[in-house]
């Protein structure tokens, strides 16, 4: 059976900044419990990114105006015939919940920010080695204390931010279930198509292919030239069938 892998690709800025946000919570949540210092410091740099990207925008903002967005798209689909109208009232009381929990929630990062440690720390992660213990003695003693006390505080970070991740969730799988993936065939490794004010761009491979797609575009149009994974050996077919979903 042929494994299946899927590339997504976004068409503008926000969408860009939504899909960073998602797999650096996704490697934040794989990353714990931390028992020792490589899974600390990956605890860390991670964290340190998303303050990074908190502190570029309005995240929060975004996330309110597109959880109303999400409503208003489901308001009208009760005006269709025949749509089932108990799955959308939920579905828009889940996203009305979502976004009284995330207007009530503190300024985005606002704990991971005035954490100590997690400051003392995110200065030295640009250096080289500059995490060892004797730059960083405050890390080293904390790494030697009890699991139960790191576990603590590192799932109090984590919870700071659950009501951007639970709502960058529902929303980043709303878009995605808004295209259905259909069939398409690539000319010489090369396809392009209009976007019709898409969000992101969902394509799935083969892993025999052993190719991956290289997307440039934004919203009302984009292109795609699939490459070989070994680029001194690998060939693209001249014609290649694929799966592209615009959400």
């Amino acid at each position: 059976m042929s494994t299946v892998v899927l590339f997504e690709h976004p068409l503008n800025e926000k969408m860009r900044t939504w899909l960073r946000v998602e797999f650096l919570l996704n490697q934040l949540h794989e990353t714990v419990p931390v028992s020792g210092s490589v899974s600390a410091l990956a605890v860390f740099r991670i964290m340190g990114d998303l303050l990074d990207i908190f502190e570029r925008g309005d995240m929060r903002t975004e996330l309110l105006k597109e959880l109303e967005r999400q409503q208003q798209k489901l308001r009208a689909w009760l005006d269709v015939p025949g749509v089932d109208e108990q799955t959308i009232v939920s579905l828009r009381d889940r996203l009305k919940r979502q976004s009284t929990e995330l207007m009530a929630a503190p300024r985005m990062g606002q704990q991971l920010r005035e954490d100590r440690l997690i400051a003392l720390v995110r200065q030295r992660l640009s250096i080289p080695g500059g995490c060892c213990s004797f730059d960083l003695p405050s890390l080293h003693i904390w790494l030697h204390q009890e699991q139960s006390l790191r576990d603590i505080q590192v799932n109090g970070w984590l919870e700071s931010l659950m009501p951007l991740r639970n709502s960058l969730t529902l929303i980043l799988d709303l878009i995605r279930q808004s295209g259905a993936f259909r069939h398409q065939t690539s000319l010489n490794g090369f396809y392009q198509d209009n976007a019709e004010g898409s969000d992101l761009l969902r394509l799935q491979l083969t892993l025999e292919d052993a190719l991956y797609p290289q997307v440039s575009g934004h919203k009302s149009r984009y292109a795609i030239r699939f490459l070989p994974l070994d680029s001194e050996r690998g060939e693209v077919p001249a014609r290649l069938n694929f799966e592209l979903a615009c959400c």
